[in-house]
């Protein structure tokens, strides 16, 4: 809704992993070290640049979800106005997308920036 901010710092995500998903009735949350995203859009994973799976609110999130545990971020980043991706070190990636023009698509919280960005 409200699109992925330019000033969006992900950088504490690197070096970070994750050990658990909360899956809600339509979200999906996650933690990698210091910064929580909230998920209500669709989350795709890929894997050496193909798509593996997707999941969308009202779903439960496929298998292959947990290949995102216990591995290392190797990168997190704005690709453009309206998608997050975050490259882990096993070659899969998880990309965020803000893909409704009504609601809020997800909201990340970073310990120690002081803010809650609502996208």
């Amino acid at each position: 809704m409200y699109r992925v901010p330019k000033d969006l710092d992900l950088l504490k995500v690197k070096g970070q992993f994750t050990t658990q998903l909360c899956v809600g009735p339509q979200d999906l949350q996650f933690d990698f070290g210091d910064v929580h995203f909230a998920v209500q859009s669709e989350i795709r994973l890929f894997r050496n640049g193909s798509e593996l799976v997707r999941w969308q609110a009202g779903e439960w999130p496929p298998k292959e979800f947990y290949e995102i545990f216990n591995v290392e971020a190797a990168l997190a980043e704005r690709v453009n106005r309206q998608e997050i991706a975050i490259n882990l070190n096993n070659g899969t990636s998880i990309h965020l997308y803000d893909n409704s023009d009504q609601y809020e698509s997800m909201q990340i919280e970073i310990k120690g920036d002081g803010r809650s960005w609502i996208i």
